[in-house]
Parts: C-alpha cells; structure tokens; sequence
C-alpha cells in the first residue's frame, strides 16, 4: 500500500534557470516578483510612509505649539506694557510726592523770608544776621522758589492781588501795572504759593513799557535814582 501511494504523487520540477530558454531573457527572483505583485495589488497612497503623516496638512502638534508660542509672545508683551505703566506712573507719583513736601515746606517758610526782606528795607539785616538770611535763602532758591512781583511789571490777576486801584487821568488807552508790591508773591515750578500783594495804576500804555524798563536799573518812574 505504501508503495502504491507513493507512485500516485505527482512529481514537480523547479526550473530555477535564470535564463528563460524560449525568450532567452533574465528572469526575476521569486522575491522580486512578489514584492511587484503586492505593490500593484495595494491602493493608491498604501506604501506611502506612515511617519511622513499627510502631506498636504501641517502637523497637528507643530501648530499647537506655534500657537502656544503666539499666546506666550502676547502675554510677555502685555506685561511688558503694563509694566512700563507702571514704572510712568511710579516715577510720576515720587515727583509729585517730592513737590508737595517742598510746597510744604517753603510755604511754612515764606513767613521767615518776609520778616528778612522787611528786615533789609529797614537797614537791619547785617553782619551774622545777614549772613544767615543769605544761607535760608540759597536753601529756597535751590528748592525752586522763585519771588516774583516788582513796580512797572503788568498786572496779571492770577499773579497779583490788587488792593488799591488808582485810576489814570485824562483819557485814552491805558495799561494798568504795579504801582507799589506791598508784599512778594512766590512759586515753584507752576503752582503758586501765594499771589503778590501789590497796588495798581492805570497808566497810558506809552509810559507803561518805559516804567517796567526803568525798574532793573533801580530808578524811579521819574527816571531819577533813588535816594
């Protein structure tokens, strides 16, 4: 029986020639032929390289930190911004601090600079006396304090308090200056510690430039120094 199996087995033979002998030309490995085979047989797109990922989208974690990378850009200038507010206003707010204790302090002051300046109309400041009222007055003037009101300057209501108005005579066009400055107005920067008391007189507007002219050099509206 075995024997009988044996002789029914067909026999196959492998013709593993690589040349073929009817078209005399080289024949493709079983390898190859396979591999062609398989890559007819699989649809359009299957061999393309997974990792590659689409090839006509970006890739979904490019763009996720791009737009991280936008959103960090914003907020780094946001505060950027509101912290150069913040030092604007930091630097503002210690100015106007540092105003205010100066306005404080020369306004406390401007009692000491009056009994000075009546002292020197009055021939008293002298010697150490002098000397003194010289040092507190470089000390304000080096604050920022400036005196202003002088006779023959222009009346400015916000600069002067008038307390006597002497009107012109005759008629005609006329400018209204300081007669006499009963008492020195003061500032610093562009407030105003207190007006300058002073009298008023209308005078014609040709004598008025003439009298603010003569009043640097000393003398009087007649144009005669002082005695």
């Amino acid at each position: 029986m075995a024997d009988e199996n044996q002789q029914d087995e067909p026999v196959t033979f492998r013709d593993r020639r690589k040349i073929d002998p009817e078209t005399g030309e080289a024949r493709l490995s079983e390898d190859a032929t396979a591999s062609g085979a398989a890559a007819e047989a699989a649809p359009d797109g299957a061999g393309a390289d997974p990792v590659a990922g689409p090839a006509d989208g970006a890739d979904p974690e490019i763009e996720k930190l791009t737009t991280e990378v936008a959103e960090r850009t914003a907020d780094l200038q946001r505060v950027t911004a509101e912290y150069a507010n913040y030092r604007r206003r930091a630097d503002r707010d210690r100015e106007d601090a540092k105003l205010a204790a100066k306005v404080s302090f020369l306004s406390d002051l401007l009692v000491v600079l009056d009994d000075f300046e009546r002292a020197e109309q009055h021939g008293d400041l002298t010697g150490a006396f002098k000397s003194a009222a010289d040092k507190v007055t470089g000390v304000a003037t080096g604050l920022g304090l400036e005196a202003f009101g002088a006779e023959g300057e222009p009346f400015d209501p916000q600069l002067h308090e008038a307390v006597q108005h002497e009107p012109a005579e005759g008629s005609g066009p006329t400018v209204t200056v300081l007669s006499a400055v009963l008492r020195r107005g003061y500032r610093i920067a562009d407030r105003i510690l207190r007006p300058a008391m002073v009298t008023v007189q209308d005078r014609p507007e040709a004598e008025a430039p003439e009298a603010a002219a003569a009043q640097p050099d000393g003398s009087g509206e007649d144009g005669s120094a002082p005695a």
